[in-house]
């Protein structure tokens, strides 16, 4: 199996400090697990495409192009690949590091 490449990521806390301020200058915030599980419990105006769907739908995306787009999942392994098909579409991405599990036990316990 061939390493992933190196694919940027933005911890919890920076993407906490970045929803603290003006939503003009949020980014899109991409969750790539299944269904069943963003129904559980998801980011806040996040929106869903699943890691599997993502390569034949990220023309879906192009509305957002110039947006910094941040990928979510569960742990941050998941995201790591949606990320690297975003920046391989030309798309400024980057995955949530500890996914949002660590979302949840570090940003908001009430999850």
């Amino acid at each position: 199996v061939a390493p992933m490449p190196w694919i940027p990521e933005v911890s919890v806390e920076a993407l906490a400090k970045l929803l603290d301020g003006p939503s003009d200058a949020w980014p899109l915030l991409l969750d790539v697990r299944r269904p069943d599980e963003h129904r559980y419990v998801a980011l806040p105006g996040s929106l869903l495409i699943p890691l599997k769907e993502l390569e034949r739908r990220v023309g879906e995306l192009h509305a957002h192009r110039g947006r910094e787009v941040v990928v979510y999942c569960h742990h941050g392994i998941r995201s790591r690949k949606g990320a690297g098909i975003l920046l391989a579409a030309g798309f400024s991405a980057r995955s949530l590091k500890g996914g949002i599990h660590d979302w949840a036990r570090v940003i908001d316990h009430t999850m």
